[in-house]
């Protein structure tokens, strides 16, 4: 059975850190690109950040400097440090795993959590 099980979200003020958390199980974790996706109200959702298998980081210009995203393959996780937060990184955060990063860019993904919310007051 797989899951895919997002923690951290919380409301915080500008200029301050959350750490996401996303485990997985039931699938090949190694094998997959994890990203995290963001919804805002009213917006379409947003693939903030993403990392391959062997690590390497992508980002969005929106995010880029300010979260950093990394995985652990032995423990099936994966996490998104956002620091620096701002009012329009407020949304519904969601945990994906994809067979490439190309699919994630499309918003295609064969695994998502259930999100987690993240709020940033001014």
């Amino acid at each position: 059975q797989v899951q895919v099980v997002e923690s951290g979200g919380g409301l915080v003020q500008a200029g301050e850190s959350l750490r996401l958390s996303c485990t997985a199980s039931g699938f090949p974790f190694n094998d997959y690109v994890m990203g995290w996706f963001r919804q805002a109200p009213g917006k379409e959702h947003e693939l903030v950040s993403s990392i391959y298998g062997d690590g390497f980081p992508v980002y969005s210009d929106s995010v880029k400097g300010r979260f950093t995203i990394s995985r652990n393959n032995n423990k099936n996780t994966v996490y998104l440090q956002m620091n620096s937060l701002k009012p329009e990184d407020t949304g519904m955060y969601y945990c994906a795993a994809g067979q490439s990063w190309s699919q994630l860019q499309k918003g295609i993904a064969a695994y998502w959590g259930q999100g987690t919310q993240v709020t940033v007051s001014s």
